[in-house]
């Protein structure tokens, strides 16, 4: 009886298959594992960056709500500047007027010079283009005045305030007399001509003397 061959030698290079299998079965696990961790490093990492969008996104829209109905921050206001000038005011220097006066018992005339004190400078500018009549409306006033009037202080303050009034009258002003409004006041009953009243607004401020002589 012959003996039975012997195993063939395995070929170079070739594992057996039973030590080939399990090496697989390694490497697949690790393969697994590696699969396994990695993807769940992503998942961890993922639901993170939506976790902290979701809260920055809650942020905003609790900002942006708040700052809608924030109330505008109020501005505090200007202080007045302590340094800061009032506006010069503006004066208009008239020519000297010499005037025969009222009295009877001997001829006295009275030589007065005079500046206007108006609110604006275009006021004063404006007067250059009425001074005739508003020369001859001083004029006027001053030919009905007596020495004794214009040399008491009352009567200087009258002339004043007669010039004022007569002057812005000349410039086109519609200013009330108050002689009517006192007349008014004493007689209510008294009947008087219906007229529209008006608000009486004059540039001229003040009168001043610049000359006042009586001979």
């Amino acid at each position: 009886m012959s003996a039975a061959p012997a195993p063939a030698p395995a070929a170079q290079g070739e594992a057996p298959a039973g030590g080939g299998k399990k090496k697989l079965v390694i490497i697949g696990a690790a393969v697994a594992v590696l699969l396994l961790g990695g993807g769940g490093g992503a998942f961890y990492m993922m639901k993170k960056k939506a976790a902290e969008a979701e809260a920055a996104a809650a942020e905003g829209e609790d900002g942006g709500h708040e700052e809608a109905h924030a109330k505008p921050a109020k501005k505090a206001a200007p202080k007045p500047d302590k340094d800061a000038k009032a506006s010069p005011p503006a004066f208009v220097p008239l020519d000297p007027f010499i005037v025969n006066l009222t009295d009877r018992d001997t001829d006295r005339y009275a030589q007065i010079g005079l500046n206007l004190q108006v609110d604006d400078p275009k006021v004063a500018d404006e007067m250059k283009v009425y001074m005739p009549a508003i020369r001859n409306s001083i004029l006027l006033i001053l030919s009905h005045k007596s020495s004794e009037e214009l040399l008491s202080p009352e009567g200087k303050e009258t002339l004043a305030d007669e010039i004022k009034r007569d002057a812005a009258r000349a410039m086109g002003y519609v200013i009330e007399d108050p002689d009517d409004e006192e007349e008014e006041e004493e007689n209510p009953k008294k009947k008087k001509k219906k007229r529209k009243k008006v608000e009486s607004y004059n540039p001229i401020v003040q009168v001043h003397y610049s000359t006042f002589v009586i001979q």
